[in-house]
């Protein structure tokens, strides 16, 4: 089983805001990417996380039964069918998703503490810091 971790965050809600995800087989990190997306929602960002990974693991993993960590209870509850999404962009991201778990034989979303998704979120942290760091209007 593929272990996935997956963040996203805003700075203030919209803001700046970034995703970040690791991709663990046997233990050992296979893949990790996080990446700044311009100003959105911390759910829109926690989205993009889970898709971007997705849509890594679609091209390299197919077929592969997936565990889908993530620090966000509203995405997980989202994602499980437990909370309805009103909001439509994230119902999109949701539609994107849906595409990309035909691609695997399993995929278990499971909540877990933020301090167990550290590396997933220091990558969005250095995401958004190196973004900080950039000229005006670069």
């Amino acid at each position: 089983m593929i272990q996935v971790f997956c963040d996203g965050g805003s700075r203030n809600n919209p803001g700046h805001a970034a995703y970040g995800y690791v991709v663990r087989q046997n233990g050992k990190v296979i893949k990790q990417s996080g990446a700044y997306i311009g100003i959105a929602t911390n759910n829109f960002a926690e989205y993009t996380a889970l898709i971007k990974a997705l849509e890594w693991l679609s091209l390299n993993k197919p077929g592969s039964e997936l565990i889908v960590n993530l620090d966000s209870l509203l995405a997980v509850s989202q994602l499980n069918g437990i909370y309805k999404v009103k909001n439509a962009t994230i119902r999109e991201l949701i539609v994107k998703v849906r595409e990309l778990e035909g691609e695997f034989t399993k995929i278990v979303y499971r909540h877990i503490p933020r301090g167990q998704n550290w590396e997933a979120d220091q990558l969005v942290n250095q995401a958004l810091d190196q973004q900080a760091t950039k000229p005006y209007g670069a």
